[in-house]
């Protein structure tokens, strides 16, 4: 596979800078790197991404339980007819630094939750690659938590899936209840939650950590306004802590606080990809 020169750059002794980005301000010497400025270490790389969906079809009349010509597919080796190809991602190329909040923008459709998920190692890519330094942790609305289960054993066994002691269980516990405000219902199994709960104690267990790559798929999306308030103040302590943060949301608002940086995807490409309050104003035109 042909890498391409933003990969080269990377690679090699110099961080790269696309020809068209804007030059960083130099940030006064504090001792700190300030927020909405990067390290400079690349967290995570996609180079000439593309991921490409099989959606099946329901077959035909004449096709179900027909032996012979599921036989005669086979010997041509051809597809079910049913079987559409969707380009969900098209060549998608960009990198991501230490201190990076990356909004992702677009329509419905365009790409944006099958990215992270590229990114976070759950879709195959068809042609290009993602490089990652660590793990990335994939936090969306639909993550998994065992709904037979109290909210308690969901907090210690999440927390040991992410690979934390016993001890920093014990740290972290009262906090992650806290932060999700489910009070009580802590001891209730998540199957009493609402949407919003489940939601907002997902968060709380992801946000628990420090990750070096947090991806957050609209899962501030059903919380109320004082947990989003809350949700912006942690992700800019997961960027202080040098990690790398994706976010998908359609209140623009929130990316436009939150992150440094602003990708807009259309149609499983990338249309613009820079200072947040630019992209979002090209977007809302566009």
């Amino acid at each position: 596979m042909a890498e391409t020169k933003e990969l080269q750059q990377v690679k090699g002794d110099k961080p790269a800078v696309p020809k068209d980005a804007k030059a960083r301000p130099a940030a006064k010497s504090t001792g700190k790197a300030p927020l909405d400025v990067p390290t400079g270490t690349p967290t995570v790389i996609v180079d000439d991404l593309h991921i490409v969906y099989r959606v099946y079809g329901a077959a035909s009349d004449s096709e179900k339980g027909n032996a012979v010509n599921a036989l005669t597919r086979i010997l041509k080796r051809q597809g079910r007819p049913q079987m559409k190809e969707v380009h969900a991602v098209k060549g998608v190329t960009f990198v991501a630094y230490h201190g990076d909040a990356i909004g992702i923008v677009g329509r419905n459709g365009s790409g944006k939750s099958t990215l992270l998920r590229a990114i976070a190692g759950l879709l195959p890519p068809h042609k290009g690659a993602v490089y990652t330094d660590g793990q990335p942790s994939l936090l969306g609305v639909n993550a998994a938590l065992m709904r037979e289960l109290t909210g308690e054993r969901n907090i210690v066994l999440g927390c040991y899936a992410m690979g934390m002691t016993p001890a920093e269980v014990r740290e972290k516990y009262q906090e992650i209840v806290d932060f999700s405000g489910i009070d009580e219902f802590v001891q209730l199994p998540m199957s009493t939650y609402s949407s919003g709960m489940g939601a907002r104690l997902r968060f709380a267990i992801s946000s628990a950590k420090t990750h070096d790559v947090l991806l957050i798929d609209e899962a501030l999306a059903t919380g109320d306004r004082e947990f989003r308030k809350k949700s912006e103040e942690r992700i800019r302590q997961i960027r202080e802590s040098a990690g790398t943060v994706f976010l998908v949301a359609h209140d623009l608002r929130v990316i436009e606080e939150t992150c440094n940086r602003v990708i807009w995807l259309h149609k499983g490409k990338i249309r613009m990809d820079g200072d947040p309050k630019e992209v979002i104003a090209a977007y809302n035109k566009g």
